[in-house]
This record gives structure tokens, sequence and C-alpha cells, in this order.
């Protein structure tokens, strides 16, 4: 009986996709001290997002707030190259001294990096 050779991804997929260093630069990029420009809101965010966000006009969604924060801090970046994505919490500090999380994902395959969703922590 002939052997079937075991299928496997070609060696090139497996090097490609973003870093954590490169998520955790666009992450701090795109959010930056008080939350996204209009341009990144436009052209760096899921389509998913954009949609989210039509439906919830009282919540930035990419923000996960009803206000512009006083600081913006991104946490340490997890990278699963077998689910293709990356993620970091991203935590907001409000002028009350109080502080929100949430998490911020992109996808490794993104061309350009992109955030591709955002889970609110509440």
């Amino acid at each position: 009986m002939p052997s079937v050779p075991a299928l496997a991804a070609p060696a090139a997929v497996a090097g490609k996709g973003h870093t954590a260093a490169q998520i955790s630069d666009f992450l701090s990029g795109f959010y930056g001290d008080h939350g996204p420009s209009a341009q990144d809101r436009e052209n760096r965010i899921s389509q998913i997002l954009k949609e989210r966000q039509q439906v919830s006009e009282e919540v930035d969604v990419l923000l996960c707030s009803h206000e512009e924060p006083q600081e913006i801090t991104i946490g340490p970046v997890t990278v699963a190259k077998a689910a293709s994505v990356g993620w970091a919490t991203v935590t907001t500090h409000w002028a009350s001294g109080a502080t929100d999380t949430f998490t911020a994902y992109v996808r490794l395959d993104s061309d350009p990096i992109r955030l591709d969703d955002v889970i609110c922590a509440g």
C-alpha cells in the first residue's frame, strides 16, 4: 500500500503575520492619549466595528465609553498564531481617578494592520 504524505501548511505561512511588538506599536499609535483620530476610525478598523458603531451611536465602541478618556494605556500583547489573532488589554483613565478596561483584537494577517474587534469588560 503506498504511503500518503501528510499535508502541512507551507513554511512561508508560519512566518507571516504581525508580531506582538508591531501590534503594540499599532495600538499605541491608534489609541494615542485620548482615542483614535477620525482618519484612523475610517481607515484602520474592520467593517464589523464600523457597522457596530453605526448602531451604537450613544457609545464609542472603540473606547467602550460615552466620552473621551484623560489617558489610555496599552497592556502587553498576546499573539495566538494558531488563531491568527493578537490582543491586548487597553486601560482608559478618567478625570475622577477611575479606570476601565477593554480588550482590543488585531488579525495577524490584516494588511494594512487594523483593529479587528473590541470587547468591553463591563
